[in-house]
């Protein structure tokens, strides 16, 4: 039987309840303290006091997860009044909340025009796995990259994600799976059986990270911050396709695992199907891999393979595989590939990706093969895409997808 027999067609959840509708009011979530500070001061807040609110909100915000200021129970009526005033921590409207049959979960969220024109659309997806709950989240609305094998990338850009929105998803993630204290998880919902509803992100959502690098650090030092959403740093997985002067800032400012979506071991061919390699071939980044700060056994770099049938899944690129990392601590995730309408491309048959994976894994580097996850509503790698661009479900239910997982630490 074939995965794809195996598995059983999706239980969408239909529209989910809207959130509050879009602010104009600036956000508290997603600013430093430093920010949150200046910005209560701006609205009269005493020096004196600045300290202790920020620490308040902070608290609140992160550990608690709120997000209406009225449920601040110790922040003084008349504070929580100008906060409801000036500023908002509302989250971002959900336009359509899926759950497929393994448990995984998409969320397609608006946020604010902010310069685009319009109100745009992202989307978050949660995987649930043993021991582990993994939150893909987005940077970008849309993607500039055009990797010729993902769907995401025949989206154009939009703009970029602010350090709020980037975060916001993480926020409502945990709101919708009761991982925040003293809330209920969903009824039937898949999660881990212990510890954290949500235990480790990845940035491998919609856009290129490090084309973003800003909002991106900021957000993600937010979710690593001790005194808030307190995530280990070995549990955070950035992905970039190669943008290489941006590699060695991500170990030294963020200091999260990093991942690399390879997919070729040839220029000629990555220069098709990471046409970022043009102008950062791969010479350059292995060598910006091999100056990782923290890089070691503990520490790996994870290369993201995807396996195209006669196209990269040969002995000979599994060969070139091992030359190229050769000295580099490597993970080699082996994804299959996600078919789309209107792509070119197929998925490598199941015995060459076993036979790539063993020759891999009998040269001393652990290549797991992704299993298949949310391929019923189209969560998979290089198929988020927005609303405005989405299939029919008569199409979406006819295509095998790979869930993002066993990214990042289990401790």
């Amino acid at each position: 039987m074939s995965v794809m027999d195996a598995m059983t067609v999706a239980k969408p959840a239909g529209r989910a309840p809207l959130g509050t509708e879009l602010s104009p009011k600036p956000s508290l979530i997603g600013l430093t303290r430093e920010e949150m500070g200046a910005a209560l001061r701006e609205k009269g807040v005493p020096d004196k006091q600045l300290k202790m609110r920020v620490s308040q909100l902070w608290n609140w915000i992160y550990v608690r997860g709120v997000s209406d200021f009225d449920h601040m129970t110790n922040v003084a009526k008349d504070m929580r009044e100008m906060l409801k005033q000036h500023f908002t921590i509302a989250r971002p409207e959900i336009v359509e909340e899926q759950i497929s049959n393994d448990g995984t979960r998409k969320w397609l969220l608006r946020f604010p025009p902010r310069g685009a024109g319009r109100p745009v659309e992202i989307e978050a997806v949660y995987i649930p796995e043993e021991g582990r709950g993994t939150l893909c989240i987005s940077s970008q609305v849309g993607c500039t990259l055009t990797c010729s094998f993902c769907h995401t990338g025949t989206q154009r850009l939009v703009r970029n994600l602010t350090a709020e929105e980037i975060l916001s998803q993480l926020l409502l993630a945990r709101d919708r799976l009761g991982d925040f204290p003293d809330r209920d998880v969903p009824v039937g919902a898949v999660v881990p059986s212990e510890g954290r509803k949500v235990s480790n992100i990845v940035m491998m959502g919609m856009g290129e990270p490090l084309y973003n690098f800003d909002a991106v650090k900021q957000a993600l030092l937010i979710a690593t911050d001790g005194d808030g959403l307190s995530l280990s740093k070995r549990r955070v997985t950035l992905s970039t396709s190669g943008v290489v002067p941006e590699i060695l800032r991500t170990g030294e400012e963020i200091g999260v695992m990093l991942a690399i979506s390879l997919h070729a071991v040839r220029d000629d061919l990555r220069d098709i199907l990471v046409p970022i390699n043009k102008k950062y071939p791969l010479k350059e980044l292995i060598e910006a891999c091999k100056n990782y700060p923290g890089l070691s056994n503990a520490r790996r770099i994870t290369f993201e393979y995807v396996m195209l049938k006669d196209v990269n899944d040969s002995l000979e690129d599994a060969k070139g595989l091992i030359q190229l990392l050769k000295g580099v601590p490597a993970k080699i995730n082996l994804i299959p590939f996600n078919p789309w309408p209107g792509t070119n491309y197929q998925c490598s048959d199941w015995a060459q990706i076993e036979k790539f994976a063993d020759f891999i894994n009998s040269a001393g580097y652990a290549s797991p093969i992704r299993t298949p996850r949310g391929r019923d509503i189209l969560a998979a790698c290089g198929q988020l895409k927005s609303e405005s661009e989405r299939m029919r479900k008569t199409e979406r239910l006819a295509f095998e997808a790979m869930m993002i997982a066993n990214h990042g630490a289990d401790d």
